[in-house]
């Protein structure tokens, strides 16, 4: 259990950080529409907030909206990821998200990172 939060916090932190310094760079822009003003602690900080939230308020949220996900064939989870990433982000730091685009692309790295570290914590047991 507390491996599992570990892993949540982690993949927000370094799902956020990626998509920040993915936004920023000159040769390959890969994300448009990410900016971030701030030091590396806010950062850190929205990162452990957005793996707490996906930690303790996602559960409760996949469970009132059920059956949305099962007339979606579970999309509508990813809806749900993509909330909590903008509230998160608009609330608690710098990092500005201007449109849908680069919020679903964060949202992606940040899934995708969650996936791995909840495979490696599933091997590892």
């Amino acid at each position: 259990m507390i491996t599992r939060l570990f892993f949540h916090i982690l993949a927000g932190i370094l799902g956020l950080f990626f998509a920040v310094k993915l936004s920023e760079w000159e040769t390959i822009k890969f994300i448009y529409g990410i900016e971030f003003s701030g030091p590396i602690q806010t950062l850190l900080i929205t990162g452990g907030i957005l793996g707490l939230a996906n930690f303790f308020i996602k559960p409760i949220l996949n469970a009132i909206t059920f059956p949305l996900r099962i007339i979606t064939f579970g999309l509508f989870s990813f809806i749900i990821n993509m909330v909590l990433v903008w509230v998160v982000v608009d609330v608690f730091s710098p990092i500005e998200i201007t449109g849908l685009v680069p919020l679903f692309w964060t949202t992606i790295i940040i899934w995708g990172l969650g996936l791995i570290f909840g495979i490696y914590n599933n091997k590892r047991k």
